[in-house]
C-alpha cells in the first residue's frame, strides 16, 4: 500500500487544532489488548526504491544529532517506517513521539517504568499473553507503540490531541500533545 504522505501531513496537522477536553484514564482496554496482540504475531513498507532513499537520507540527517551510529540511525528509520505504514500512521509523527518520549535512547526505561523508544508500559506484555517479548528490541517496542498509537487514534476519531493525550496517560492535557506536534512541525515534516 502506498501512502500519501503529503494527504497524511494535512490531516495529522488539521487534528492538532481539536480541543481536547478532560476525561479520567482507566484500567488497560480490552480492545486495545486484543490489537496489541494481533500486531504482535504479524510481520514492508517502501514500494519504490527512489522514495526509501529520498526519505531515509533526508530523516537521517534530522537524527544524526541523537543517533551517531549512521547503521543504528537507518535501522531505527526503516523499523519506524516499516511499523508506521503498516498501522496507517506517518512515520514522521511516529519519529516525534519517539523523540519526545525517550530521545532515541531504546534503553531508556521512564520512572514509572516505560521502556524503550516509545516508552511502552511492560504489563502489555503479559496483558496479551506474550510476557518474553523484550521491549527494549527496537523492532518490538516500535510494533507495539504504533499499534497503541493508531488504537488511540480510531478510539479518538482521528483526534490527534487526545490520542497522544491517551498515548502519555496524560487525556485532556496539553502539554504532551503540544510538545509532539512542536516536534513533528518543526524537526520531521519540514520541508
Amino acid at each position: 500500500m502506498k501512502l500519501n504522505y503529503t494527504a497524511i501531513a494535512g490531516i495529522v496537522l488539521a487534528t492538532c487544532l481539536a480541543a481536547a477536553p478532560a476525561t479520567a484514564q482507566g484500567r488497560p482496554d480490552p480492545e486495545l489488548r486484543e490489537v496489541l496482540r494481533v500486531a504482535a504475531s504479524e510481520s514492508e513498507s517502501f514500494t519504490d526504491r527512489f522514495d526509501a532513499e529520498v526519505w531515509l537520507t533526508e530523516m537521517a540527517q534530522r537524527l544524526q544529532r541523537q543517533v551517531k551510529d549512521p547503521d543504528e540511525r537507518i535501522e531505527i528509520l526503516k523499523l519506524v517506517h516499516l511499523e508506521a505504514s503498516r498501522v496507517e500512521l506517518p512515520p514522521e509523527l511516529i519519529l516525534a513521539v519517539i523523540e519526545t518520549e525517550s530521545n532515541f535512547d531504546h534503553f531508556a526505561i521512564s520512572v514509572v517504568g516505560a521502556i524503550g523508544l516509545m516508552q511502552v508500559m511492560p504489563f502489555w506484555k503479559k496483558e496479551i499473553g506474550r510476557p518474553d517479548d523484550n521491549l527494549f528490541h527496537i523492532d518490538t517496542n516500535l510494533r507495539y507503540g504504533c499499534t497503541i498509537l493508531r488504537f488511540y487514534l480510531d478510539k479518538e476519531n482521528g483526534d490527534l490531541r487526545r490520542a497522544l493525550g491517551r498515548y502519555n496517560g496524560s487525556l485532556g492535557k496539553r502539554k504532551y500533545p503540544n510538545k509532539v506536534i512542536d516536534k513533528l512541525s518543526t524537526k520531521w515534516f519540514q520541508s
